[in-house]
């Protein structure tokens, strides 16, 4: 039950931040940052209990590998909708009245972006969190806050820098992407997770 409070409290959190940041929050570099810090501060916080996913997407990626029980996996996404949902509403709460406009992304450039650094995301959390050869580092929470990071720099004017269905269905709660685009991130961050998944067993194969 912990890991799955632990799952709730992390998405929640991030969620919250997205939220609060870009709905009559900061422009230009302060989203980026304070949502790759968030992230970054809730996965060290979360990690030796439930691994600090906090994405189902990475849920999906560490179960593949195989770091993941699979009677495990439907309570995270759960706790990790939830998390989302709740998030959503305390966004609506706190920024009471501010205008929100939905994005409108183009479907091909939007669905290879979300792919691109979903795979991203994943393939740094696999890879610092769950690799044999990088057991016991301390980097893992940075690495991963910074990824993301990177992608809403990178991507965030073509797709919204979700990597995250959970977050996809967070934003869509909020008005600031139409429920119509909904399945463009589930379709291309469930892809570029198990594609990273995928190319991990691949690059290596004994790590089990």
């Amino acid at each position: 039950m912990n890991k799955y409070i632990v799952e709730f409290v992390g998405t929640f959190f991030l969620v919250l931040t997205i939220g609060l940041t870009v709905v009559g929050g900061g422009a230009g570099v302060i989203p980026p940052l304070a949502i790759g810090a968030g992230l970054m501060v809730m996965v060290y916080a979360g990690r030796h209990v439930s691994g600090a996913h906090f994405n189902p997407a990475v849920t999906l990626a560490v179960w593949m590998r195989g770091r993941c029980d699979t009677k495990d996996v439907a309570p995270y996404v759960a706790c990790q909708v939830i998390g989302a949902g709740l998030a959503a509403t305390a966004v609506k709460y706190l920024r009471a009245g501010a205008a929100v406009s939905p994005m409108s992304p183009a479907v091909g450039p939007a669905l290879v972006a979300e792919l691109l650094f979903t795979f991203a995301l994943a393939w740094v959390v696999l890879n610092v969190a769950t690799a044999k050869g990088t057991a016991g580092n301390s980097s893992y929470g940075l690495a991963i806050g910074m990824t993301v990071t990177a992608g809403a720099f990178a991507v965030g004017d073509i797709s919204g820098a979700v990597f995250n269905p959970s977050v996809a269905i967070g934003i869509s709660l909020l008005g600031l992407s139409s429920w119509s685009n909904l399945w463009i991130y589930l379709v291309a961050n469930f892809l570029g997770a198990a594609a990273a998944a995928l190319l991990f067993k691949t690059v290596h194969p004994a790590d089990v």
